[in-house]
């Protein structure tokens, strides 16, 4: 019938949309493990680790509020909590209560973990560039690039996380 929205328009996705979003939810499962895997075998971190160390990084004087490191993160604050006891062990992260507010807690990158993740920044960015942009020419990195701006830009908008207070600079 003319006019008629076909069945996945009419029940969820179009083709073109179920096609994206199947490849993008491959795409992410599949690199969250070949990320974690390529950074324990190759640097001695977890993506976890990683995650919470490039955020801290980039954290003004490379200390953050949890609640704050968890949201630009996108986890929840128990989850974070857990594994900050973890990286503490271990000499990359300090915690301590918050000198603006003593019911929070403060995140520190410690000179440890800075140096390990500053160690593995080349290792994993040439992983990246093998992994995930070696088949891509410059066009496509570019448009890559772009959806995805798009993509968080929406999600910031209708999420229910706030929006972050630091992180890497949008290019």
């Amino acid at each position: 019938m003319a006019g008629r929205p076909d069945k996945a328009a009419r029940d969820g996705l179009t083709a073109s949309q179920q096609r994206a979003w199947v490849s993008y939810m491959r795409v992410y499962h599949r690199l969250e493990y070949e990320m974690n895997r390529h950074l324990q075998r190759d640097c001695g971190l977890s993506l976890g680790d990683y995650t919470v160390l490039n955020a801290l990084d980039n954290a003004p004087e490379r200390t953050a509020q949890l609640s704050s490191l968890a949201t630009v993160i996108g986890w929840e604050r128990s989850r974070l909590s857990h594994h900050l006891q973890r990286m503490a062990r271990r000499g990359l992260i300090e915690r301590l209560q918050s000198a603006e507010d003593g019911r929070a807690t403060d995140v520190t990158l410690t000179a440890e973990g800075a140096q390990r993740f500053h160690a593995a920044v080349p290792v994993h960015a040439a992983w990246v560039r093998s992994t995930v942009f070696s088949d891509i020419d410059r066009g496509q990195e570019a448009a890559l690039a772009d959806i995805l701006a798009a993509v968080y830009d929406s999600i910031l908008r209708r999420g229910t996380l706030p929006p972050p207070d630091f992180g890497p600079p949008a290019e």
